[in-house]
Order: structure tokens, then sequence, then C-alpha cells
């Protein structure tokens, strides 16, 4: 039998993932001041440990004015290199690569974590560093109208937000991450900047399509001179946000992208508006299009995400030619252990070697003391 395809290795310039699962970056909001907890270490630790390829690592602020809640973890200052390593270390001792999505929240920052209402803060809620938490866009548009007015970044300014990217992809690299991701989604500030509904400017970040699209360019840009060339560089796309920004507009921008050394696309969409895409009903592999649209029109590798649930459902997208990696994010949440669950499931052989052998040993040896057990678990379907 020929080995499935989501259990083929793949080569980014020069990283091998072991296989082409991905834990997409989800936010945690469980940093304190910027500084990751035991929380991140177990939290990345336990997805390494159910064997998938790599691990990305939640958005991860370039600036202290970019984050969106108080949990923010932060990559501004060489202080938080170390707190990181720490990470880094423990998930590759599992055999698994690490990646950290770099991103700034924009005028979607200042607001209260999910759980706690989303509603936007204020100076007298005992931030002690209220004032350097500034809101700013590329316009002085607010997020909806329970959101308040950010301030539009100066030209100068923007200059210094993409130098903060770049700084902070050198940092990653001091950290030891094996890849990073940019965050060019979800409303937030890249996002902001290429959209015609958040971004009105009238200077060489605004007023035309080429000019919106420069931010994520010259951003990719300075990623891509502070990051080894043999690492891979990703970049998330709303490929749609049902406000103004197209596939196809993500089509002429990933080309770009491309050619200014970004490897990869995580291919999302929406949060530009507080409702799902009209397009694309949510179900399962809703998002799955995005990815194939964008690997097959713009030549470049792509990450499909939305509701991947199955094992045998990634491999098709796989088998389908419709994306190089499968991302999942709640399904994780739901099972750590899905890589190897999956690799069990399709009957890979020795699957207890994608987990580290104080948990792999122990269910190696069930096993063989219980082979029709395992020969049942094989054999069930999802």
């Amino acid at each position: 039998m020929s080995l499935p395809l989501l259990f083929t290795p793949l080569e980014l310039r020069g990283l091998t993932l072991r296989n082409r699962i991905v834990v997409a970056p989800m936010h945690q909001y469980a940093a304190v001041k910027g500084f990751p907890t035991d929380w991140h270490l177990m939290n990345a630790g336990r997805y390494a440990a159910g064997g998938v390829g790599l691990v990305m690592m939640e958005s991860t602020k370039v600036e202290r004015r970019g984050c969106g809640t108080v949990g923010d973890l932060g990559l501004w200052d060489d202080a938080f290199i170390p707190h990181l390593q720490r990470i880094v270390d423990f998930v590759h001792q599992c055999g698994t690569a690490v990646g950290i999505q770099l991103g700034h929240s924009g005028r979607k920052a200042r607001t209260g974590r999910p759980w706690e209402g989303s509603r936007p803060l204020t100076a007298d809620m005992g931030i002690d560093d209220w004032d350097a938490w500034d809101l700013v866009a590329p316009s002085a548009i607010a997020a909806d109208d329970k959101s308040p007015v950010p301030r539009a970044l100066s030209t100068a300014e923007v200059r210094e937000v993409v130098e903060a990217f770049g700084r902070a992809a050198a940092r990653a690299n001091a950290a030891g991450f094996d890849t990073v991701e940019i965050h060019g989604a979800h409303g937030f500030l890249v996002h902001e900047f290429l959209s015609p509904t958040a971004n009105q400017r009238t200077d060489q970040y605004g007023g035309n399509e080429a000019n919106r699209r420069r931010f994520a360019l010259e951003v990719a840009e300075c990623v891509r001179a502070n990051w080894p060339q043999d690492k891979p560089l990703f970049m998330r796309l709303s490929v749609d946000d049902d406000a103004g920004w197209s596939p196809a507009d993500s089509v002429v921008l990933s080309r770009e992208l491309k050619a200014v050394g970004v490897d990869v696309i995580d291919c999302s969409a929406g949060g530009m508006l507080a409702r799902p895409v009209s397009s694309t009903p949510i179900g399962y592999g809703y998002q799955v299009p995005f990815a194939q649209r964008l690997r097959e029109e713009a030549g470049i590798q792509t990450m499909a995400v939305g509701l991947i649930v199955h094992h045998d459902q990634a491999e098709q997208i796989l088998r389908e030619g419709k994306a190089d990696l499968i991302a999942l994010a709640r399904e994780m949440l739901h099972n750590p252990n899905w890589a190897f669950d999956a690799a069990c499931k399709m009957g890979i052989e020795d699957s207890f070697s994608l987990i580290p052998p104080a948990g792999g040993w122990w269910l190696q040896k069930r096993m063989a003391a219980m082979p029709s057990l395992m020969t049942s678990t094989h054999e069930r379907k999802d």
C-alpha cells in the first residue's frame, strides 16, 4: 500500500515536515504582559506529542500597541526570546517542527477576551501601560459601531510598523522557530490595509488596488530579509472577506508574495465584517476551495483550513491537489492526538514512532498484547 499523502514528508526550503498535518495558529489569550506561560508550553507540547508535522503558535504581536487583548503573546522586545525558546526546544524534542504567527491587531486592538465579552477596553480598567496601547489603523474608521475610532497611521509610522515585523522575525529566528507566518487575515492590520472598506488612504498605501497591496508586500519583504533563506515563510490571507476583497484579489497578491519569498499561503476567509462570508456556507471543508484556487491560479503552495475533521477527508483534499498542507484548529482542541489517531486508522506502519517513547512505547506494548483491539481500531469508520 502506498503511503498516504497525509503522512508523506514535505520539503519547504531547508525544512522537512514529517507529515502534512499542521496545528493552525489559535489565540490562547493566556500571556502575561506578552510573555508566554506554562499554558503555552502545555498547549504546544500536547500537539507536538500527538504526532503532527508542524505546530504553528498563535498570533504574536510585533508591537505593544498591536495587542488585541491583555493576553496576547509579544515579540516586540528581546526579553521574550528565551521564554519562547523554551517552548521551541520542547516541541523539537517531540520530533515536531514549530512556527509562530506574527501579527498586529490594528483597529481590532484593546478588546476584552472573548469569554469576557470582547468589549472594548478603557483606560480605567487598571492596565498599567495604557498609553502605550495606541489604537491605530490605515484610516480613522472603526471596526464596527461598538468600537472606538482608531488613529490613522502616518506614512512614516507605516514604515515603522513594517520594520517592527522584520525585527520580530529576527527574534523568532533567535528563539529557534522553524517557520514564521505573517497574519494578513481576519480584519487585523495587514488585512485592513488590503481592504477598500478599512483603507481609505490617499498616499502610496491606499487609493487603488496596487497601493493597498503595498503594505502587505513590504511586510513580507522585510520579514523575508530578516528570516533565513533556508527557512520557509507562510502568510495567512482572508482569501474572500465579503467586504471588497475577493479571491481574484488574493490570486494577484499571492503571485506577488511568491515573488518576494513567501512559500505557503494559509487560506482562510472573513473577519472584516462581523458575520460569515456569504459565498461559503459553513460546512465540512468550506474554505478548501480557496486553497485550491490560489494553488492553481497563483502557482503557490497552500494550506487548507476550515472544518477539516476526518483523516479520509484530509487525505482526499491532498489527493485531489486542492492543497499541500492540512491545518486543523478546534478539532485539535478536541483531540490533540488527532495525527496519531489518523495514522492508526490509516494503517501507517510504526504509527507509534509519531509519539515520544514516554507514551508511544506503552501504546505499542498494548498493541502487542491486544492485537485484535488495535485491528478493529484501524478498521473503524469515522
